[in-house]
């Protein structure tokens, strides 16, 4: 019997919930998908899946994936998400040399201004320059996993490797590791929310004097990030 193909709707549908799994693809969400609907997923058969069942047909391969992140591709699924796209914000000119003593910083995002992105599954990066006086967003680096061969985590830490931070929803250990080898440093953000809120944030952490391990990350010299520590002891409990 030849397998009936898959409908545009749907595989947008599986496409839109692959971005909500941290280090999944669409190979291996249409075998959960087989094993708990059957091929191909229709609308109808779609409409009665649940998180237990989702959870129960793919064994253990998202034993490791947040209850958020499941319900928010379960909604994806059933067609319950809003897929009309958000427009992108605009990025500033910005010529190496233009802010002094600023760092280079990457949100992983999937809608327009948002810090709601999976290292392993976000659609782009956006990449601000941050400095104690002001910050600005450079750079909107879309991801295309065609090009990342058999090294997908090595891929993406490749598109930040100019960055010192990286906020991002979610990601793995493996993939961490492959973000620190580059120099960046990943810190986790679960509860999402605006991009530029929190690299405001961070500006204002800077701009009021850095604590020793972002000291670090901005590459200031170990005696004074030693200052740093005996001048305001408190912030090393502020970390991000």
């Amino acid at each position: 019997m030849i397998a009936r193909p898959i409908s545009k709707e749907i595989a947008l549908r599986i496409a839109l919930a692959v971005r909500e799994l941290p280090d999944s693809d669409a190979a291996r969400l249409l075998n959960i998908l087989d094993d708990a609907v059957g091929l191909p997923p229709t609308a109808k058969k779609l409409a009665g899946l649940t998180v237990k069942s989702l959870k129960s047909a793919a064994g253990g391969k998202l034993a490791d994936t947040d209850s958020k992140s499941l319900k928010a591709a379960l909604a994806c699924l059933k067609g319950e998400t809003d897929v009309q796209a958000e427009p992108l914000p605009e990025t500033a000119p910005y010529n190496e040399g233009d802010m002094p003593n600023s760092i280079c910083v990457a949100c992983a995002s999937n809608t327009g201004e948002m810090l709601d992105g999976h290292f392993g599954s976000c659609k782009r990066f956006l990449v601000y320059q941050v400095s104690a006086a002001e910050y600005r967003l450079i750079d909107i680096r879309e991801t295309d996993d065609a090009q990342a061969g058999d090294d997908k985590n090595g891929y993406r830490a490749s598109l930040i490797d100019d960055c010192q931070i990286l906020f991002v929803a979610s990601i793995g250990g493996p993939a961490a590791a492959k973000v620190v080898r580059t120099g960046a440093h990943p810190i986790k953000k679960p509860d999402g929310g605006s991009a530029s809120a929190e690299v405001a944030a961070l500006q204002q952490v800077i701009s009021k004097g850095a604590p020793p391990w972002l000291a670090k990350v901005m590459g200031v010299s170990a005696e004074e990030r030693v200052r740093f520590g005996l001048d305001e002891p408190e912030r090393e409990g502020g970390r991000a």
